[in-house]
C-alpha cells in the first residue's frame, strides 16, 4: 500500500483547505495510505505556491500541484500524482510549473438590472484578477446584455458562472460547466463562491433540465417560487416607472387638468394609467408564468394577468393567475403524452390552449372574487388608516427596506408598494422609497462626519453610495453591510424605520414608483415635498451619527492586530 503526504500553503487560505480536503477523500477512496510524517512517504504531494523546506524533499517523489488541479479532477490529480512525481535533487532544486490558470465567464442578472447586475460583476473580475484568472462577465442589466460573450470565448472557457436572481437564457453555454448562484453571494461571498464554481460546476443540458422531474421538485421550494416572482417583477418594474412618471407628469398641468378630453394631460394619464399601468399585473403574472415553464406559460400567464385586472383581483390576483399558469403549463408539458406526429403542436397549440383554459375558468369562477375582496378591503383600510396605525406601518415599510439593501425582504416592501400603486393609494410608496435611501445616503455621510474612520477605499465608496442613494439604489450601502454588519444593518434599519414612520405621519404621497430625489422634478409627483425631505433628513442624519460614532477606525483595528501579534 503506497504512503502518501500532503504539504500545503501555511497560511491555509480557504480554497487550498478545499482542495486538500477533496484530495485525502479521494486517497482514501483509493485505500491507499495518508501520512502526516514526510520522512514515511512513498509520495508527497504539494499544494500551492509556497514550498516546504527542500531538505525534506530530498531524495523522495514528489508531484507539484494547486487547487485549480485538484478541485475540478482529484482522481486524474492522484493518478498524475503517481505517474508523474520527479525525485527531487537538492543540488538542483526547481519548482515545476504548475496548473494553467483558469479562464471563467460569469453572467450576472438581478429583477431590476441596476446595482445587484453590475455590482456582482465587479466583485467577481476584482477576485479573479487577485488569482491571476481570466475572466469575461456578461452583464444583463436594465439597458439590455452588456459585454456580450462571443461563441469564441465559451469554446475556451474552463467553466462558467450564473449569478442571477431571476430566470435568464443560458442556451449558449449549452455543454460547459456551469455553477448556478445569486448575485448577492457572488457579491458577499466572492472567494468561497469562486472556490464552489471550480469545484461543483455541472455540464449543463437545457433540454434536460426543462424536461426533467427533478428540477420540478427543486422549483417548489421557497427558493425557487422566489427565484420566479423577482423574474415576474423585474419585467414588470420598467412599466411601472414609465407609468408612474407619465401619471406624474400629467399633474404638472394640474390635478384635474386630466380629465379635459383633447389635452396633454389627458394623453399622459391615459398613455400612464390607462395603457401602462393596465398592462403591469399581465406583465408580472405572464413572466412568473414564463419562468417556470419557459414560451409555452407565457399566454396563460398573460390571459391570468388580464383576468385579475378584469375581476379587480389586482396585484395579488395577478401573482396567483402567473404561479398557476406556469405550473399547469409545466406539467401538461411534462405529463400529457402525444404521438409523434402531434408532438410539434404541444407548445403552439395544445398546452397554451389547455393551461389558458384551466387558468382563466379557475380565476373567473374560483379565485377572483375573494382576492378582489381581500384587495378592497386593504385598499379601504389604508385609505382610512389611523394616524397610529399609518406610522407603525410605516416603520415596518420602513425597517424592511432597509434589512437585506435590494434582498428579498427589502424586495417584499417595495412590491407592497407597487401593489397599492395600482389601487391608487400613494401613501406607502412614499414611505417605501424614503427609507430606501437611507442607508446609502447614511453611509455616505459617516464617511464624511468620521472620515479618519475609514480607509482610502472606504471614503470612495461613501460617495459612490451618496450618489447612488440620491438615485433610490438601496445597495449602495452593501460593500459597509458586508464589512460590518452587526453594525451597519440595525443602524440603517433604525434610520428606515423613522424616516417611513415620519412619511407615514406627515401624509406624503408619492405617485412614482422608483427615481429618488430626482422626482421632486416633477410638479404633483410627491406631496408635500417639505414633509418628504425632512423624513428623509432626519433618518439619514440619525444613521449616520450613529455609524459614524459607533465605527471601530481603521488605525485602531491596526494597532490592535499588532498588540496581539
Amino acid at each position: 500500500m503506497k504512503t502518501i503526504a500532503i504539504i500545503h500553503s501555511p497560511q491555509m487560505p480557504p480554497r487550498t483547505y478545499l482542495a486538500k480536503q477533496i484530495l485525502c477523500q479521494q486517497i482514501q477512496h483509493q485505500s491507499l495510505k495518508l501520512t502526516d510524517n514526510i520522512a514515511a512517504a512513498e509520495l508527497i504531494i504539494v499544494i500551492g505556491e509556497n514550498i516546504a523546506d527542500e531538505h525534506q524533499l530530498t531524495g523522495k517523489k514528489v508531484f507539484f500541484t494547486d487547487e485549480t488541479q485538484i478541485i475540478p479532477a482529484p482522481e486524474k490529480t492522484l493518478s498524475m500524482a503517481e505517474n508523474k512525481a520527479i525525485i527531487v535533487d537538492n543540488a538542483n532544486f526547481i519548482k515545476p510549473k504548475i496548473a494553467k490558470k483558469q479562464r471563467v465567464l460569469a453572467v450576472t442578472a438581478c429583477p431590476t438590472g441596476v446595482a445587484h447586475t453590475f455590482m456582482a460583476a465587479e466583485a467577481l473580475e476584482i477576485e479573479a484578477k487577485k488569482r491571476s484568472w481570466q475572466i469575461k462577465v456578461e452583464t444583463r442589466g436594465s439597458v439590455g446584455t452588456g459585454n456580450e460573450i462571443t461563441l469564441e470565448e465559451i469554446n475556451d472557457a474552463d467553466f462558467i458562472i450564473a449569478a442571477t436572481d431571476i430566470e435568464v437564457d443560458l442556451a449558449k453555454f449549452a455543454g460547459k460547466r456551469i455553477y448556478h448562484t445569486s448575485t448577492s453571494a457572488a457579491l458577499k461571498r466572492t472567494a468561497q463562491e469562486m472556490d464552489n464554481a471550480l469545484a461543483k460546476a455541472e455540464y449543463y443540458q437545457p433540454n434536460k433540465i426543462k424536461n426533467s422531474s427533478d428540477n420540478l421538485t427543486k422549483k417548489t421550494t421557497t427558493q425557487g417560487l422566489y427565484r420566479h416572482l423577482l423574474t415576474g417583477v423585474s419585467y414588470m418594474l420598467p412599466m411601472v416607472v414609465a407609468g408612474g412618471l407619465c401619471i406624474a407628469l400629467s399633474f404638472m398641468f394640474g390635478l384635474d387638468a386630466a380629465e379635459q378630453p383633447g389635452t396633454l394631460a389627458a394623453a399622459l394619464m391615459q398613455i400612464g394609467k390607462h395603457s401602462a399601468l393596465a398592462l403591469m399585473v399581465p406583465i408580472l403574472s405572464g413572466y412568473i408564468a414564463y419562468s417556470i415553464a419557459d414560451r409555452t406559460g407565457l399566454t396563460p400567464g398573460l390571459v391570468g394577468g388580464m383576468l385579475a385586472v378584469s375581476t379587480n383581483a389586482g396585484f395579488l390576483g395577478g401573482i396567483i393567475a402567473g404561479f398557476m399558469a406556469g405550473y399547469v403549463a409545466k406539467l401538461l408539458n411534462q405529463y400529457f403524452p402525444l404521438p409523434k406526429s402531434m408532438e410539434s403542436l404541444k407548445p403552439i397549440l395544445i398546452v397554451p390552449l389547455c393551461a389558458t383554459l384551466i387558468t382563466g375558468l379557475v380565476m373567473i369562477y374560483i379565485i377572483g372574487n375573494p382576492v378582489s375582496w381581500i384587495m378592497t378591503s386593504l385598499t379601504e383600510w389604508l385609505t382610512n388608516i389611523g394616524t397610529t396605525n399609518a406610522v407603525i406601518l410605516g416603520i415596518i415599510l420602513g425597517a424592511m427596506m432597509c434589512t437585506d439593501m435590494g434582498g428579498p425582504v427589502n424586495k417584499a416592501s417595495y412590491a407592497f408598494g407597487v401593489a397599492l400603486l395600482s389601487a391608487q393609494t400613494y401613501g406607502p410608496m412614499a414611505a417605501i422609497m424614503a427609507a430606501g435611501m437611507v442607508p446609502p445616503l447614511a453611509m455616505g455621510l459617516a464617511t464624511l462626519f468620521a472620515r479618519n474612520k475609514f480607509s482610502t477605499n472606504e471614503r470612495e465608496g461613501g460617495k459612490a453610495a451618496f450618489i447612488l442613494g440620491l438615485c433610490f439604489i438601496s445597495e449602495g450601502a452593501i460593500p459597509f453591510a458586508a464589512r460590518d454588519p452587526m453594525r451597519v444593518l440595525p443602524i440603517c434599519m433604525l434610520g428606515g424605520a423613522i424616516t417611513g414612520a415620519l412619511s407615514m405621519y406627515f401624509h406624503v404621497t408619492l405617485m412614482a414608483p422608483h427615481g429618488g430625489l430626482f422626482v421632486m422634478l416633477i410638479p404633483g409627483a410627491v406631496q408635500p415635498i417639505i414633509a418628504y425631505l425632512l423624513a428623509i433628513m432626519c433618518g439619514t442624519l440619525i444613521s449616520a451619527i450613529l455609524y459614524a460614532y459607533l465605527k471601530r477606525a481603521e488605525v485602531e483595528t491596526s494597532l490592535n492586530k499588532k498588540i496581539l501579534n
